[in-house]
């Protein structure tokens, strides 16, 4: 019995998913070997949901195929369709790394000029705003300005 238990709904919907996609892996007329399952296992960290083309004529053999690369795997098997086996695992999450002395990354702008006469068309042009700019509302780009430290007098007046 695989890891994973599907209920038919589910099958349905991973079903209709694997719909659109192209075997990723093809098992020759040596069978399972373990670089074929090495092969499926980095499959399906990758991408979750995939078809596998098997060529051989033995329907039988497929069916323990997709049973053994179930099992072995912890996947759940979808669907087996002529030569084409569907097998599914959940993705694993990526954790991102969060860096707290990272500064802003440029962002780009679209910046809008309408027109005075009617019926002309706006002009549109994109900017490119780094980390220490700013856009004003005129569309221009200007540098941030540090701030500034209190001055002499503002200081004694503060202690």
């Amino acid at each position: 019995m695989p890891a994973i238990h599907l209920t038919p709904a589910q099958r349905k919907v991973h079903r209709s998913e694997a719909h659109h996609l192209n075997p990723i892996v093809m098992i020759g007329g040596d069978g399972l070997t373990p670089a074929v399952k090495k092969e499926t296992d980095a499959a399906l960290k990758a991408h979750g949901l995939i078809k596998i083309r098997v060529f051989s004529d033995d329907r039988v053999a497929r069916d323990a195929m997709l049973q053994t690369l179930a099992d072995e795997l912890d996947a759940a098997p979808i669907q087996h369709i002529g030569k084409l086996l569907v097998l599914w695992r959940p993705k694993a999450e990526k954790v991102k790394e969060v860096d707290e002395d990272r500064m802003p990354g440029p962002r780009d702008i679209k910046v809008v000029k309408y027109s005075k006469r009617f019926g002309q068309r706006p002009e549109i042009k994109t900017l490119r705003v780094l980390g220490n700019q700013r856009l004003t509302p005129g569309g221009n780009i200007k540098r941030a300005k540090p701030r500034k430290s209190l001055s002499v007098k503002k200081q004694r007046q503060a202690d």
